[in-house]
């Protein structure tokens, strides 16, 4: 039997549904009633829930906090686990972030690839294998998470409610099969400023990015500057551009009295700090370059610079680990918020698997110990692995080489954090293919008519080796 047939005949209703998927902005909120996460993650659930239910799957809305939609019968379970909130958009986006827009064959929106295009793909997945008719002795969840990017508290409710598959994979990262996860530390590094600055430049508040995991694409500095201080800044500024290339805009108030620096910086995934530019570094950078600022901001930027500066590694700043399984530790500051009495800078690790995280907090301490700069830790995920061995990755491993006839590659570790490790049994397994641009969490997130429906076709195959 050919399930890819079935999955061929879905394909309009794939890229339709999914285009309304990305429609719904999935950002976490406020809580609402019977809407832990916000009235946009809960739209979300929603959909998805109602989707499934015309497909004639059975679904469950826990609470709000997360669901389900399954098939099939059998003592086991095997789960697929998505979810269905987003990132912030961020800037510069060429086409609408939550409009689903179809250019050259590729839909275009905040979540396509990380995590609404899996999700539908997951479920058209599932009606392939009830239309059908195969024969299984498992159960098919599909579970649906509402705050991944945040928290996961939506799938730790689901837990605790109903329990866990006994073997699932996640479409969250990328091919082949990810077998191993780094450990992720969420900390921030926190300054008071005691010490007022008082000369010809004040730094009157910096703020920047838009969550830990992403690398910042702008930041902005409010400088309150005498007539020296205003000459030493745009000279500076001017200098500054000129030598390193980077995006910046200066702007004075009407009178003079203060000026705006705007820092230009390129979005990327927090476990790929490298392929993106951090607007926050680059901003400090250039205040490094200032010398009238004094009191404990002049500290303060000094110490930045120092320690964390353009590194991505963490090497200056006393963590620069490493191991044979999964690499180097990658450090990322993803956010920046500071006005006139504290600076508090929210900072995203990806730590080797067989690093332990005290190791690493340890490290940051003693490189901070002599600077009044403060580390508040915030959370923590433990590294996952999964032996290459092991039949959950055999199998997924062989249907994927199956349909894409791949014979090439093979299962690897990334620094990426997926809903993996919310249980015992579970790994990461597409949607991005080998070779691909990485474009999730970064402007202009998209991914190809083509991959989408490959990946509804692997998914299918997936399910039925994994509950036949």
């Amino acid at each position: 039997m050919n399930l890819n047939t079935y999955v061929d005949n879905y394909k309009e209703d794939i890229i339709c549904k999914t285009q309304e998927l990305i429609k719904i902005k999935s950002v976490e909120e406020e809580p609402k009633k019977g809407m832990p996460f916000g009235e946009g993650p809960y739209r979300a659930l929603e959909y998805v829930l109602e989707l499934s239910e015309t497909l004639g799957l059975k679904t469950l809305n826990v609470d709000g906090y997360a669901g389900h939609t399954g098939y099939g019968q059998g003592n086991e379970t095997v789960g697929v686990l998505v979810h269905l909130d987003v990132v912030p958009e961020g800037e510069g986006w060429t086409y609408p972030p939550y409009g689903g827009e179809i250019h050259d064959g590729k839909i275009y929106g905040r979540g396509i690839v990380d995590d609404k295009g899996p999700a539908i793909a997951a479920i058209y997945a599932l009606k392939a294998l009830k239309d059908s008719g195969v024969s299984l002795s498992k159960k098919i969840r599909i579970i649906f998470g509402t705050n991944e990017e945040t928290g996961w508290g939506g799938i730790k409710y689901y837990i605790d409610k109903i329990g866990v598959p006994d073997m699932a994979f996640t479409p969250d990262a990328e091919y082949p099969v990810i077998h191993g996860e780094k450990g992720i530390l969420i900390f921030d590094i926190v300054k008071k400023l005691e010490n007022e600055s008082n000369g010809d430049i004040i730094i009157e508040d910096i703020i920047g990015g838009n969550a830990p995991n992403m690398v910042p694409d702008a930041a902005k500095a409010k400088i309150k500057v005498s007539e020296y201080g205003k000459k030493e800044v745009v000279e500076k500024f001017n200098t500054f551009v000129e030598k390193t290339g980077h995006q910046m805009e200066l702007t004075e108030d009407e009178i003079g009295q203060s000026v705006t620096i705007l820092s230009k910086g390129v979005s990327a995934h927090g476990s790929m700090p490298q392929l993106g530019k951090n607007a926050i570094s680059i901003l400090l950078s250039f205040l490094g370059q200032l010398n009238k600022i004094n009191g404990d901001w002049a500290n303060f930027i000094k110490d930045y610079n120092e320690k964390i500066g353009m590194e991505y590694y963490g090497q200056s700043i006393g963590c620069g680990f490493e191991d044979d399984i999964s690499g180097k530790l990658v450090f990322n500051v993803g956010k920046i918020n500071a006005a006139k009495d504290s600076v508090k800078i929210s900072v995203n690790i990806r730590y080797p698997i067989e690093i332990d995280s005290k190791d690493v907090y340890d490290g940051i301490k003693k490189s901070l110990e002599d600077s009044n700069i403060k580390l508040v830790e915030k959370s923590h995920q433990s590294p996952i692995y999964i032996p290459k061995d092991d039949i959950l990755v055999q199998k997924l491993m062989k249907v994927y080489r199956e349909i894409t006839g791949d014979e090439e590659s093979d299962a690897i570790t990334i620094g990426g954090g997926t809903y993996a490790r919310a249980m015992d049994n579970a790994v990461a397994f597409g949607p991005a293919f080998p070779g691909n641009e990485d474009v999730a969490h970064q402007k202009d997130e998209y991914m190809s008519i083509d991959d989408l429906i490959k990946n509804a076709q692997i998914y299918t195959k997936a399910l039925y080796e994994l509950s036949k």
